[in-house]
């Protein structure tokens, strides 16, 4: 009961605190472009390799990440909006 209550209290502080769910988790391709665009690139090479794996169930290749990568943040910072998520970016 104890370890339920600290759980509900450390999931509630960090939404008070303003924090968006994929700076505490990696959420893929439900990332959003206003977190994206803030992140570090292994954080975004993270959030990319997630959305690729769930979209063919295999791990993507390097060169796949990489190149999905520039593609959603070329597309967040031009075309996308701040509540758009990086899997409506046009990737291979």
């Amino acid at each position: 009961m104890k370890l339920a209550v600290a759980a509900i209290t450390a999931v509630s502080a960090i939404l008070l605190s303003g924090c968006s769910a994929s700076q505490i988790i990696n959420t893929g391709g439900d990332t959003k472009c206003k977190d994206f665009t803030t992140q570090d690139e292994k954080k975004q090479n993270e959030e990319v390799s997630k959305m690729l794996k769930d979209k063919s169930g295999a791990e993507p290749t390097s060169i796949e990440i990489s190149a999905t990568r520039l593609s959603a943040a070329t597309w967040c910072q031009t075309l996308g909006q701040p509540d758009s998520k990086i899997s409506e970016a046009p990737h291979g």
